[in-house]
Order: C-alpha cells, then structure tokens, then sequence
C-alpha cells in the first residue's frame, strides 16, 4: 500500500486563487497531479461535501474530504496557506488544509489511517508542528508519524478511555457516560468528534465510552457499559443505529461539530442530564423516528418535512410490491390472456402441473363464458396472476405501515399496516392509506414522547404502543373517517374513469410536468403513486394514466442522453460519460438518471424535460395507450397496448426535450463567450 502522503503531495504557503472554492480546485489539482485521482471528478466531489456540511475545523485548519469513483487510490493532500480562507469555522478562517479523497471502496486499513488523522487534528500541538514545518518533506513526515504504525500494518492504538478521577467525595457522584459520533462520511469528523469528547472527560475525571459510527467500522458498547451508563451523548448528523439500546436513559444529542468545538461544555451537560429526573431522554422506538432528530436538537427537521420525508417513505417501501405485483400480473395476462382475472383464483388453487385445466367458464358482462386459453399456458397464467395481485393486496396497507415507520419507527408498523388493511376494507382506498399512516405514525410518535421507569421502557415499543395506536387508528377509520374517505376515493374514481377527450389529454399533459419536475422527488412521487395505486382498480383509465405516467418519466434521462450524443461540445467528459449510462436509465424507466444534468444547470434542463414530458404524457391520452405494469419502461413491452402509440409519444416528448435544451445551452455558451470576448 503506498504512503498516503509523499512530499508531492505538500504544498508550504501557497497564495490562495481566491475563495474556500477555489482552493478546493487548488487542492484537487494536487492530489490528480500525482495521477491518484481524475481532477474535475475529485473536485466535484469535495465540492459537494464541501456544499452539505462546511469542512473548516476549530483551530483555524479544514478537512475538505470526499470518498468517489473518480479517486484511484487514497491520499492526503496538504496546502500551507500564506494568507487564511473562510473555511466556515465560527472561530476564523483557516490556513492549514487538508484534502482527503478516499476511492469509492475503500479498504478497511485506509480507513483506520484516516481515523488516526482526524484524531490527530484536534490537538494543538500537531497544528502547530505542521505550521511550524519548513519543508514538504518535513510536514509529510509529521503526518506519516501519526499514520505510521497502522501504515506499517499494525493494529491502531485503541481510543483511549477516559479514567475515573480518584475516589473522592466529588468523584464519586460522576456518572459513567456513553457517546456516539458520526458524520454523513464517516471519514473525518466522525473521529475528531470522539477525540474531543475523551479529552474532555479525561479533563474532568469522567470514565468516558465512545462508539464511532463511521466507516473505520463500529465497535458498539458492551451491555455492561450500557447498563452502567447514567447518560447518552449524540454527536452526530446521520441517522445513529442502535438507539433503542438506550431507552430510558438521560440524552445529550447536538450536530458533531458542537463535540469538535465545544466538549468540555457537552460533557457537562451530559453530567447534570444524568442528574437530572426532568432531562431529556431516548425514546423507546427505534428506525425512522430516531433517524428524524439524529441531526440534533438544534437542527430538527420541521413538520412539514417530516410529514413530507415520512410519505416518501411509505411509497419507496410500497413500490417493492407494486413493482412484483404488477409485472407478475402482467405476465399472467400475457401467458393466459386477459380473461385470466376471472379464472385465476379456480384454475390456480385447483389444478396442477399433473392436473392442467381445460377451457374454463366464467361469468363475464355478456353472461357465462369460455375462457380462450386452456392447459399449461392458462394454468402457468393463473399462478402469476394470482400472485401478483395477492402482492397488489397489499399496496395500501404497505403504503400506510411505512407511513407511520417513517414517523415513529418500529411502533408504527403494526397500526399503519392494520389502518391500510381497514381502508381497503371500508373502500377507502390508497386516500385511506395516506390518513391511517400519517395518524398512526403521529399517534405511536407521541406515546414515544412518555417517560415510563426503565423496566418498562423495553415493553413500549412491542406491545404497548402498537396496541395502543392500532386501537385508536382502527377504532377511527371504522366508526369515523373510513366512509367519508370511501365517497371521495369513489367519486375521483368514476371522475377519471369518465375522462375522455380533451379532458384526458389534459390530465396526461399534467401527469407527464409531474413527472419531470423534480426528477424523484415529491411531486414524481405523487404521479407515480396516484397511478399505481389506481392499477388495483383494473380499469382501462387506470391502465392508461399509467402508461402516461411511465412514458412521461422515461424522457428526461433519454432527452439528455440524446442531447449529451448530438452535441458534444456542450458538455463536459464526465456529463457525456453520464449521458451513455442515461439511455439505459430512461429506457428503464429511471427519471433520477437526469438528475446530475438538472442539479447542474436547472434553470435549463428542467423546463426542457417538463416540456417533453408534458407532450408524451398528452400523447399517450390521445392513442389510447394503456400499460398493466408499473415499472420496467420499454421492458415490460408485453404490458403494453397499443405499444406503437407508446414508443412514438416517448419519441415524441424525447426529440422536443433534447432540441430545447441544446438550444438553450448553445444560446448560454455563445452569451459566455461573448462575455469573455468581452
């Protein structure tokens, strides 16, 4: 394994090109100049880090630090600053900067290297050497002496553990404290964090315990420390696994910046907590509800998010359903024909493959019918059919379970997929759904919110909150809110299953802007899960809404596919690499594929791909097309009908959005040079 940092890899007091952004460029030149990374994809990566979460440190030094493809091998980067930059630290700006890039997969020892690093960041004396040095090869050695025995290939030092003060009268009332860190990649401030925090309580006499949770690995804590524990300290701004470890006990919980910069303070929170009946303490639930305030207290998302990140949830984990039951369905159809809904249940429950079926009658809108099909074929058809739509069965009931997950965790399970099932049940439908799950999760969340003793803190979440919730949920769709939500799923049912003509045009048009708007986002989220909800209807309108839906979200990774292959000169190598892989996304029915060209240039991309999708989803509406399955793009061809009408209005929607969005660069591109020129 080669040294992470040679004296190439050092530059002493270099005037910055300007702004934290440009140094960051500067530090990518460094670390490609020595062909261990790719530059416009290194820096593009920093960038981004750079952009979530600021990277300057207390003590007037930044870490900018991103692990990607771009990188081939892990290295260190270090710029000496002649004149400080804003790096983003609430103390001042920074001189010494420190460039990590890391590859996509890293290996486990350069990980324990870089941890090893980020500890020694946070102490004084090292800055002070590393400002001190008076040759790259000297400040490249300071760093590889506190590398150097894990770069050797032996075992890093263990963290160190704080010891107890002796025993006094003072230190015997100081509890033993447990604190966890981790940051979104785990590389740096994960590190630097549980530095702070053991220096603190080392200062203090506190026996102090850290678990980090970064990509070095987790070492969790042992029961006998938790059981130990009088408080919990969270330093961290990513959802922290293991929460439902500590219910009960007192919590300390800020962003992992506050730990780098403000120890001392926190492990004197985390005391009086622990002494405190009144303090604040870690709900007995687990998952999404923990991961919604793991950013800290200070930076607790708001309600609306919340609510908003929560349906997110529920329809990422329906699709999985709607995805198998859908497409089995559709090979049922085609394997059996489409009189197979009517026969499926008889033909799959009572033959066999010793036992094939012969044509069988059914009670159709013109009276008793044959079915068209018979023997393996009907029979093979019946099984996927009956398959898929027992998984469609549980579209509304998914969607409302991981509804309320999202908002409380594992309590909300059990009631939001009993309150999905009721919806189902009273004709409520996937409108049923969205109420029982955000009622659940709200619900569950608030019980989470009481403070029951210790021994009974282990029962809340298993027993006593799903109980509770189910009770009031279920309770309140059958006696309340369950038929007036079945009148308004019925009535928007038959309002669509009506729509014809203009009116249906109109409705794709909207479907297809939805599409294209966010790219996976809320508003695509809400077309998609309107027409897959609908598909458990089996109507010809619910059919077609969403082949509407699927084609208007196929554009916008083909359009920028075909604008990236006709003119090349606007974009950059690594959009025109994105643009090869974008023709499979889209033909796949993967609108995130164009995400990367809107997140760089929205105000021209996206009105492009709304435009396109608009057309595409307005033409599938016209020819009538209508698509069983919902998911697969051009790959479930055999689940759609007619599937000329289909392919021409995707073609359509693609050559309008690829035309409009190189024009608009093209006219942007002339305007900038003609400024430079200028």
């Amino acid at each position: 394994m080669s040294a992470l940092i040679t004296a190439d890899l050092v530059r002493l007091d270099v005037a910055p090109a300007g702004d934290k952004l440009a140094v960051i460029g500067q530090m990518a030149d460094l670390i490609a100049s020595t062909g261990r990374s790719e530059r416009d994809g290194l820096e593009a990566g920093l960038l981004a880090r750079e952009e979530s979460f600021a990277t300057g440190m207390p003590g007037g030094f930044a870490i900018p630090h991103c692990r990607t493809e771009a990188v081939h091998e892990a290295a260190l980067g270090l710029i000496r600053l002649s004149e400080p930059v804003d790096f983003g630290a609430q103390d001042g700006p920074a001189d010494v900067i420190i460039g990590i890039s890391a590859p996509a997969g890293t290996d486990d020892q350069h990980l324990q290297l870089l941890a090893q690093l980020s500890r020694a960041l946070i102490r004084p004396e090292f800055l002070a050497s590393l400002r001190a040095a008076t040759t790259s090869q000297e400040a490249a050695d300071l760093v590889l002496d506190v590398l150097e025995p894990a770069q050797r290939g032996e075992q890093p030092a263990a963290a160190p553990v704080a010891e107890a003060a002796p025993a006094d009268a003072t230190a015997e009332d100081l509890p033993v404290l447990l604190a966890i860190t981790s940051c979104p990649t785990g590389i740096a401030h994960t590190y630097m964090a549980a530095e702070s925090l053991e220096n603190a309580a080392k200062e203090r006499g506190v026996e102090l315990h850290v678990e980090t949770q970064g990509s070095g690995g987790i070492t969790p804590f042992t029961p006998e420390q938790i059981e130990r524990a009088g408080a919990l300290i969270v330093a961290a701004d990513v959802s922290i696994s293991g929460r439902d470890r500590f219910a009960g006990l007192p919590l300390v919980e800020h962003p992992v910046k506050r730990a780098i910069s403000h120890g001392p303070q926190m492990i004197d929170e985390a005391i009086d907590a622990a002494g405190d009946p009144a303090a604040r303490r870690v709900p007995a639930t687990t998952g999404a509800a923990a991961a919604s305030s793991s950013s800290g207290g200070e930076q607790q998302q708001s309600w609306p998010k919340r609510i908003q990140a929560a349906v997110m949830t529920g329809v990422s984990y329906m699709i999985p359903f709607v995805a198998a039951g859908g497409l089995l369905m559709a090979l049922g159809f085609l394997l059996a024909g489409f009189d197979v809904a009517f026969v499926a249940q008889d033909v799959a429950t009572g033959s066999s493959l010793t036992d094939l079926p012969g044509h069988v009658t059914y009670d159709g809108a013109a009276g008793e019918l044959l079915s068209k099909r018979s023997g393996l074929l009907l029979y093979l058809g019946s099984v996927a059919f009956l398959l898929g739509n027992t998984g469609m069965d549980f579209l509304v009931a998914a969607l409302s379970g991981y509804i309320a997950f999202g908002l409380a965790g594992r309590p909300g399970i059990a009631p939001g997929f009993l309150g999905g099932a009721i919806s189902v049940l009273v004709g409520a439908g996937f409108l049923g759904g969205l109420v029982t799950g955000l009622l659940a999760g709200l619900i569950a969340l608030w019980l989470t919110t009481f403070r029951p003793p210790r021994w009974l803190a282990g029962l809340m979440p298993v027993v006593i909150i799903p109980l509770v919730t189910s009770a009031v949920v279920g309770g309140a769709m059958l006696l309340a809110i369950g038929r007036p939500l079945a009148w308004v799923m019925t009535t928007l049912q038959d309002a669509l299953t009506g729509m014809s003509g203009s009116s249906a045009i109109l409705l794709g048009a909207i479907l297809g802007l939805m599409m294209c708007f966010d790219l996976g986002g809320p508003v695509n989220k809400a077309a998609y899960l309107f027409a897959t909800a609908g598909l458990s209807q089996g109507t010809e309108a619910s059919f077609e809404i969403m082949a509407a839906v699927m084609a208007g979200g196929m554009v916008p990774p083909l359009a920028m596919a075909l604008s990236t292959t006709i003119a090349r000169r606007l974009y950059s190598p690594v959009e025109r690499e994105n643009g090869t892989t974008a023709w499979l996304l889209g033909a796949a029915f993967i609108s995130e594929g164009a995400i990367p060209f809107a997140a760089g240039d929205p105000l021209r991309v996206i009105p492009s791909m709304m435009a396109g999708g608009a057309l595409t989803g307005a033409l599938t509406m016209a020819f009538g097309v209508g698509s069983q399955a919902p998911h697969g793009g051009i790959f479930v061809f055999f689940a759609i009908s007619p599937l000329w009408g289909y392919v021409v209005a995707i073609l359509a929607g693609t050559l309008l959005s690829a035309a409009l969005v190189t024009l608009l660069k093209a006219r942007h591109a002339r305007t900038s040079a003609a400024a430079v020129a200028a």
